[in-house]
């Protein structure tokens, strides 16, 4: 049997051995090139000393190439029990630097599987990465205590993390991303490195958190946000109406002719300040 340069297996021979094939239901995309997964890995670099938490790992590329770069423990969070023995195969090679945990990643606070700082570094199941995300991003407690999450989404998704006022994928993904974190677009991943591959291009972005972003209510942000975005080609005045509208405009002293996708991170942090506290009931 071909060994792989960590001494493992090769992926698809894994997938074989443990008669692994991937699950729409679970948002599975598998990715076998482990060129591709070190490249991914490398981009959290540093990883020496440092814990990282990985969401769906499947049969370990991803996992390999994180435990092969330096990290010095990996805690793997897996729905999926068809893949626990590979996994459990990659922590008999790498002994104590890996920890499998069997659950659902919506369910799971990674904070509460170790002490101290740690990484998220993950190919998030499509079907569940936008939330997985928003989650960690609007947790009560800031600064969080992961340091940097690179993470692999569809194009599209990336697209509407990193976007800013102006861009046509700027929106409330856009915000709340932006209030909270700086992000960046690393590169894009062409659909032919999935088994099986998906319909879709997909990106890595890295989120690093700012250690001092605007003050605001986590409620009143998502509600002026959705107010402003559900009906972003009109304008505030009309769009905020459910909110406050002109009043609420004038308050937080932006002009009402304006459309949602002109306005800054600030700019929704001032409105979303300035609203009445009888818009929220």
């Amino acid at each position: 049997m071909t060994i792989a340069l960590d001494g493992l297996p090769p992926l698809r021979v894994v997938l074989e051995s443990h008669g692994l094939d991937p699950r729409r239901a679970l948002g599975q995309n598998f990715l076998l090139d482990l060129n591709l997964t070190g490249r991914i890995a490398r981009q959290a670099l540093p990883l020496e000393g440092q814990v990282v938490v990985e969401v769906g790992p499947g049969p370990g590329g991803l996992t390999r190439a994180l435990l092969s770069h330096g990290a010095a423990h990996v805690i793997a969070i897996e729905k999926d029990a068809r893949c626990l023995p590979a996994l459990h195969a990659i922590a008999d090679h790498y002994p104590g630097r890996l920890t499998v945990v069997e659950g659902d990643a919506l369910r799971i606070d990674p904070s509460t599987l170790t002490e101290g700082p740690f990484k998220i570094v993950a190919n998030l199941p499509y079907n569940v990465g936008t939330q997985l995300l928003l989650d960690w991003i609007t947790v009560p407690d800031w600064p969080p205590r992961w340091t940097d999450l690179t993470l692999m989404f569809q194009k599209e998704v990336a697209q509407r993390i990193v976007a800013g006022a102006d861009d046509d994928h700027y929106g409330r993904l856009g915000v709340l991303c932006g209030w909270r974190t700086e992000a960046q677009i690393l590169f894009e991943v062409s659909r032919e490195a999935f088994t099986p591959p998906p319909k879709v291009t997909s990106a890595i972005v890295q989120l690093r958190p700012r250690p001092d972003p605007l003050l605001v209510e986590l409620g009143r942000l998502e509600r002026v946000t959705a107010a402003a975005f559900g009906q972003r080609r009109k304008m505030l005045r009309q769009s905020l109406k459910p909110v406050g509208g002109e009043a609420l405009l004038a308050r937080a002293e932006i002009e009402p002719q304006r459309r949602a996708e002109t306005l800054s991170v600030a700019e929704f942090v001032r409105l979303a300040n300035a609203l009445d506290s009888n818009a929220l009931d």
